[in-house]
């Protein structure tokens, strides 16, 4: 399938409670494949709804006509108008397609119409392809934001602070 065809049947959902089980599966592959669940990891993927969504954060979901639930990614209400864009993925059978870009575009929007005062992700130097993503949509690297929060995840040691 090519890219354009595929991000012509993209829509982004919001999270409900019978779309949870997808976010856990969505993550869980890809952490696994490259990682290891941490404890933190399965608290969030397990009950997004009181980790995430109680505490003021939100979730959203990439669903292809045809293909289902195809991609995840969760802002996390850090206080003080802080969000950490985190658990973004997509399923291994659709990576290169672009799902992430259409994905990940559509919660920075979101991002700026909540007038987030600091979006920041935190992420790992093997998850290249994701980190050029990022780059090229107005995140830039920064040690204030390694500092204050990239203890949160033992495989941290990029972090990145929307700018653009």
């Amino acid at each position: 399938m090519d890219t354009a065809a595929m991000n012509d049947k993209i829509e982004i959902l919001p999270f409900s409670d019978q779309l949870a089980p997808h976010f856990e599966s969505i993550n869980a592959q890809w952490i696994n494949a490259m990682f290891i669940l941490e404890d933190i990891d399965k608290q969030v993927l397990q009950q997004p709804r009181k980790y995430i969504i109680d505490k003021g954060g939100k979730i959203w979901f990439a669903k292809h006509s045809t293909l289902g639930i195809v991609g995840a990614c969760a802002l996390l209400n850090k206080g003080d108008g802080n969000f950490e864009l985190t658990k973004m993925g997509v399923l291994e059978t659709v990576r290169g397609l672009k799902v992430g870009e259409v994905l990940l575009r559509y919660v920075i929007q979101e991002a700026i119409k909540m007038q987030v005062s600091c979006l920041f992700l935190l992420t790992n130097a093997k998850c290249e392809a994701a980190i050029h993503l990022y780059e090229k949509n107005g995140f830039i690297h920064d040690n204030e934001i390694m500092q204050n929060y990239g203890k949160s995840y033992e495989r941290c040691n990029v972090a990145m602070r929307f700018v653009a």
